[in-house]
């Protein structure tokens, strides 16, 4: 939908995407979604080597994210 200045504002996340707290999730790197928040939170989790905090992060394919030293690679499903 346009806004007054005539752009478009995207809500809906790209198909090749994954919100990083639902990676750790789905993983079984975190037991819950509430564990996820916390690691990520606490600057435990890295995204391509870089400490992320923002657990709604959008990764890609091929983003590396990193947790107590294991490392994991963002697959297309």
């Amino acid at each position: 939908m346009p806004n007054s200045a005539g752009s478009t504002h995207d809500s809906e996340p790209k198909p090749d995407t994954l919100r990083l707290d639902h990676f750790l999730k789905t993983n079984a790197i975190s037991e819950t979604g509430g564990q996820a928040k916390q690691l990520i939170q606490n600057s435990e989790v890295k995204v391509n080597g870089q400490v992320e905090t923002r657990r709604r992060r959008q990764l890609v394919i091929n983003d590396v994210v990193e947790v107590a030293g294991k490392k994991f690679v963002v697959k297309k499903t």
